[in-house]
């Protein structure tokens, strides 16, 4: 019969010194790529710090995976990161291609239904958001948009209504 339970203190040894090492060289490649590299400011930065962790976890627990190996690969992710941001800020197109735009879904008091069925959103989810920023009438609400990290943010309604706030957010089309 197989160990399941308990294979010798190898790997539970192995497990201890790789995990350091491992642990000890992503934190220093995230200390040198700087604070962006685990932000979850939209998709794409979570996709990174999702796949920084099953990288880790694959170091650690695969036999087959040396530190080294390890290390080329948490590297490697965190030069794409640092290039695709250094771009997307200098480059419209790529943060688009990247992040996408905001898109508003509801203003002064209307919901754009093609927006909301673009963002696969419903009403009342942007009923609830409504009600979580402490508001409860529509006719207190200038804009619900749908931020690029799928966030809905609501732009609350002044008696002296201003459109500055909602820059750069793409309405219906």
């Amino acid at each position: 019969m197989e160990m399941v339970f308990f294979n010798g203190w190898g790997s539970v040894l192995r497990i201890l010194i790789i995990g350091l090492l491992a642990y000890a060289t992503l934190i220093l490649f995230l200390r040198l790529s700087g604070n962006r590299t685990l932000s979850k400011m939209n998709a794409f930065d979570l996709i990174v710090t999702v796949a920084l962790g099953s990288t880790l976890a694959t170091v650690l627990l695969s036999k087959n995976v040396v530190l080294a190996d390890g290390a080329v690969a948490l590297a490697l992710l965190i030069s794409l990161q640092f290039i695709i941001t250094w771009t997307s800020v200098r480059f419209r197109w790529v943060r688009r291609l990247v992040t996408g735009e905001p898109l508003m879904l509801l203003y002064q008091g209307e919901f754009l239904l093609t927006s909301l069925r673009k963002a696969r959103v419903t009403q009342d989810e942007v009923l609830s958001a409504i009600r979580s920023s402490g508001l409860s009438d529509v006719a207190d609400v200038e804009a619900v948009v749908i931020e690029t990290d799928g966030s809905l943010s609501v732009v609350k309604r002044h008696a002296e209504s201003s459109h500055s706030s909602l820059e750069g957010v793409r309405g219906p089309r």
